[in-house]
């Protein structure tokens, strides 16, 4: 991803470190963050996944999937435009730091 033309800034949901690529690159299947290793294919990280809808998914064609976090084989699957999609632990631990000495 080094080499690309950055034009679409993304985030990683897990460990929240800025992602960027190119406008219209597909991400594959296999394609992980390159800071934490996690999957990049999965519904945290589209830009249809939205907890207020049902089944999570704006796109009401999308088959429903139980586990957001898992790599996946939708069809309708976009990589996610840059917005407040971090994990849990993250959050946690920008927390944490607001109460270190």
């Amino acid at each position: 991803m080094a080499d690309l033309d950055y034009e679409n800034p993304s985030i990683c949901y897990a460990c929240g470190k800025d992602l960027v690529f190119e406008i219209g690159y597909k991400v594959s299947r296999q394609e992980e963050c390159e800071f934490c290793k996690i999957g990049l294919h999965c519904c945290k990280m589209c830009e249809f996944y939205d907890t207020s809808v049902y089944n999570e998914c704006r796109e009401p064609l999308a088959e429903r999937i139980l586990d957001k976090e898992r790599v996946q084989f939708c069809d309708y699957f976009k990589i996610a435009k840059k917005k407040d999609t971090v994990g849990h632990d993250v959050l946690v631990d920008k927390a944490n730091s607001l109460f270190k000495d």
